[in-house]
Formats: C-alpha cells, structure tokens, sequence
C-alpha cells in the first residue's frame, strides 16, 4: 500500500469512529432524556397522587372537625335535659296546689287563701321564667292532636269538639330548645 492509501485508511477509520462516537452519544442522550422524561413522568404522578390524598385527608379532617363542633353544641345545649326532667315534677305540684287553692279559695272566700295563692303563683311565675330563659317551654294544647307533641290518654264524648281535637289537658307537655322533653298528657274528643 502506498503512503496515501494508508492515510486514506486511517482517515477513513478516524472517521468512522467519529460518526459511530457521534452516532453512540447521541443515542445515549436520546436515552438519557427518554429515562428524564419518563422519571419526570412518574414523579408528576405521584405528586398528583400525593396532592389528592393529601386534600382527602384535610377534608376528613375539616368534617371530622365539623361533627365535632355540632356534638359539643348538642351536649351543651340539652346538658340541663337531666335536671329539667326532675324540676317538671315541681311544676307539676305547683298547678296541683294552685287548682286545689282555686277550688277551695271560691268556695270559702277566704283572705288568707287569696294571700296564699297570690304567693304560690307568684312562685310559680318565677319559676317558670327561669325555665323559659333555660329553653324549657311547656308544649302548645290547643286545637288538634299532634302524636309528636301529645299523648292520648284516653278518648271522650265531646259536643263542642270535632274528633281528634284536644278536651282536656291531664298533664302538660314540655320541650327544651326543639327537642321533646314530655309529651302533654290529654283526652281527645272521639
């Protein structure tokens, strides 16, 4: 081979181990910015799947939160259901004694009596005064029957009543806020 041919050669080997140098560097960075792109890919992914269970949780949080809130305004405001429950019956005592007092008080006439019943009253205004502000209210007894107010005791002729209206209170009704305490206790007309 001559001298030429030989650099021709080595030129042409130079060459080509530039081209497949290029050619092997630029299919590793093809491959290198694939592998970037599909890691990219994938961390984006799990961002987003972090991001939704992160706002899952807050919201479980915010209604966890919520409901809390709501029980302990519920615990609050019928804290006094218990005690209501037991000063009802000294309610009820005190309209026992101011209709016994009415019934004796127009049969004798007397002074003392009106004095008497001048101070229980008064007592029992008091008294229920002091329940009202409390939220304690006794249940409305007038016109129709209401089974989620009232209780039938029993059923009795009326003329002046049409069927299914209240006649008589036996015992009154009381709720606390908008919850039932007591169902009045009446007689309907059949």
């Amino acid at each position: 081979m001559s001298k030429e041919n030989e650099n021709s050669n080595v030129e042409t080997e130079v060459v080509t181990e530039e081209v497949e140098t290029f050619k092997t560097e630029e299919v590793t960075e093809e491959v290198e910015t694939e592998l970037e792109v599909d890691e990219l890919s994938q961390l984006k992914a799990e961002v987003i799947e972090w991001e939704d269970k992160y706002l899952r949780a807050h919201a479980d949080f915010e209604n966890s939160k919520r409901l809390l809130i709501k029980d302990k305004t519920a615990a609050v405001s019928y804290a006094n259901e218990s005690f209501a429950n037991d000063v009802l019956s000294v309610v009820d005592s005190f309209d026992s004694a101011l209709a016994m007092i009415d019934t004796t008080a127009s049969e004798e006439g007397s002074e003392v009596l009106e004095k008497i019943r001048e101070g229980v009253n008064l007592t029992y205004t008091q008294l229920t005064k002091v329940l009202e502000k409390n939220g304690i209210k006794a249940v409305e007894c007038e016109g129709e029957f209401n089974p989620d107010i009232h209780q039938a005791i029993m059923q009795i002729e009326s003329e002046d009543k049409e069927a299914g209206e209240i006649v008589q209170v036996l015992q009154k009704g009381y709720t606390i806020k908008e919850r039932l305490l007591r169902p009045a206790m009446v007689s309907t007309a059949k």
